[in-house]
């Protein structure tokens, strides 16, 4: 196809935002002349990811999702002579506030990065220069039936490696296997269809040969699922549903949701994953589906090989305020109860930590709220009058932002949103796509256009970063932002945290102590989160992060990645 028009359209409708792809087939640009080194990535290197200060293989940094590099140049003491090294820049208009991706680098000479942004794009880059080395383009081939429904930004948020491909998700529920030195496509895995409702934004993760998947469409009436995919064919392997027609009552499971819309967490010790599970379906009508709704609003963790249920922990059972538990889970070891223990670490929409067992999803802590709380548990009424305000808002709390783990400091940093929220159910909730299945409506407070008088509680501050002790449960320091902020944060193994905000900071933190130690203003939001390593030929530490809004609550919208650089 010609590079002059667009690959997709994006129009946001009644019904939500509809993807429509212009193209017959995916494009593959090539920009540049130069050879991507011929470097197969591992399982080893998969496995070392974490811990290996020269890349970063996969959407949290390792199969842990601790956001943490081991890259040790910048420090508190020099963080203030970091500079913006280069920018890569989406060329297309549609690309414009789609950027809540993570990019990952493979360590070749030079090295590798592979960034992506909405709708369904992805680039080579040389990591050292900024050169762009390919683009490319997803795209169905022939008529794909219904356009794709989200109802909350056209994002797409990273690929995982393995070998010499890359693996990505598509708007329309596709996994699509690419050559990772050509940007050629191999093949597409068609997960679910999108007249269901399905959709798909978050980065997969490659672990043991397979590709482990999620689901997404949770307002349109889906029912969830957690998937293993062959990285070889791309022919499924397993599939766990996430309503079990034999835990819900009548036929609620067949549309309950329950989606797993953000990446899933691996523990390769014991060969198990844990997945965030989203809320219920209908949002905010739990008459039509009666009991605890499991496992909605969860942590469940799987068996990587069977997809077998080890253990689920519900934050809010029967929820009727769309409060998922949307963020990335994060995996370390504690001392908990006088004795070192493998922990899972979860940020939820209800404002506060919760800390589990790994093994068995015991409840070891839950920690001080780290966003204001305000009139929890009240029940959405018939009109939206008589509903309090209440906090979180349907926002959350921590939404689907990634949440990092310091290891010189035991403290987990979560990025949550601050404002109320009212909720109304409709008794009788007809529905049909490609409407969505809420089953009443609920608002915002920021973005209404005559909210009224605001509680006089609410501290007015749109987003709060938190540094939560996530073992004794206290709030360690906080940093209180006047704009929506969405995306996540990055420690590094010198204390510092690096996290960006919906005014465009992006800010180094003293991981001890929250004191700002550097900032970059960017010309739009950064809802994207940070990412690290070191380039031994150059002797630099690189940071990067995309500065261009994107989806639910964007304040401003760009086209930007931002690399940073401080030579060692």
């Amino acid at each position: 196809m010609s590079i002059d028009r667009p690959h997709a359209e994006i129009e946001r409708t009644d019904e939500g935002i509809a993807i429509e792809y212009l193209a017959d087939g995916p494009t593959t640009v090539r920009h540049s002349a130069q050879q991507i080194p011929r470097l197969d990535v591992t399982p080893e290197m998969l496995a070392d990811s974490g811990d290996d200060p020269e890349s970063w293989l996969m959407y949290g940094g390792g199969y842990a999702q601790q956001r943490f590099t081991t890259a040790d140049t910048i420090t508190p003491e020099n963080v203030s002579r970091l500079s913006l090294e280069y920018t890569v820049e989406a060329t297309e208009d549609v690309e414009r506030g789609k950027f809540e991706g993570t990019p990952v680098v493979v360590p070749s000479d030079p090295p590798i990065m592979y960034q992506t942004n909405g709708p369904d794009v992805l680039r080579a880059v040389n990591a050292r220069s900024g050169d762009v080395l390919w683009t490319y383009r997803y795209a169905p081939e022939g008529d794909d039936g219904q356009p794709a429904l989200l109802c909350c930004g056209s994002n797409n948020r990273g690929v995982a490696v393995l070998g010499d491909t890359l693996y990505m998700t598509t708007l329309d529920a596709s996994v699509v296997a690419i050559d990772r030195y050509t940007g050629q496509q191999q093949w597409r895995y068609d997960s679910a269809p999108t007249d269901e409702g399905y959709s798909a934004t978050w980065a997969p993760v490659v672990y043991d040969g397979s590709i482990l998947n999620g689901s997404a469409g949770g307002e349109y009436g889906i029912r969830g699922f957690v998937e293993s995919i062959n990285a070889d064919s791309g022919e499924r392997e397993w599939r766990t549903w996430t309503t079990p027609k034999d835990q819900w009552i009548g036929d609620s499971w067949q549309h309950g949701a329950a989606p797993n819309w953000m990446t899933v967490t691996v523990d390769s010790e014991t060969d198990t994953l844990y997945a965030s599970i989203g809320n219920a379906g209908p949002d905010v009508n739990g008459i039509v589906r009666p009991g605890p709704n499991v496992y909605t609003v969860a942590v469940l963790a799987l068996d990587t090989a069977s997809g077998d249920v080890q253990w689920y922990f519900q934050e809010s059972p029967h929820g009727w305020w769309d409060w998922d538990a949307s963020a990335p889970p994060v995996l370390f070891d504690a001392e908990v109860d006088g004795e070192s223990q493998r922990v899972v670490s979860h940020a939820g929409k209800t404002g506060w930590n919760y800390l589990l067992g790994a093994e068995d999803g015991k409840l070891h802590e839950r920690s001080d709220e780290f966003c204001q709380h305000l009139n929890m548990w009240s029940l959405p009424q018939d009109n939206l009058e008589d509903t309090p305000w209440i906090m979180p808002s349907a926002d959350g709390g921590s939404e689907w932002n990634p949440t990092s783990y310091s290891r010189q400091t035991g403290n987990v940093h979560v990025k949550a949103m601050n404002y109320p929220s009212k909720f109304q159910w409709d008794e009788d909730p007809e529905w049909n796509l490609p409407a969505q299945y809420l089953g009443g409506s609920f608002t915002v407070y920021p973005t209404m256009d005559d909210p009224g008088p605001a509680p006089d509680e609410w501290n007015r501050q749109l987003a709060i970063f938190s540094a939560v002790d996530p073992v004794s449960g206290e709030v360690v320091w906080q940093d209180e932002w006047d704009e929506f902020a969405m995306g996540g944060s990055m420690a590094t193994t010198t204390g510092l945290t690096f996290a960006g905000n919906g005014a465009g900071e992006f800010i180094a933190y003293d991981s001890e102590t929250g004191e700002r130690l550097w900032q970059y203003q960017f010309d739009a939001s950064v809802n994207g989160s940070p990412m690290s390593w070191y380039d031994p030929v150059v002797g630099k530490q690189y940071v990067a992060v995309q500065a261009g809004g994107g989806g639910l609550r964007s304040a401003t919208d760009g086209n930007t990645v931002g690399v940073f650089s401080l030579e060692g």
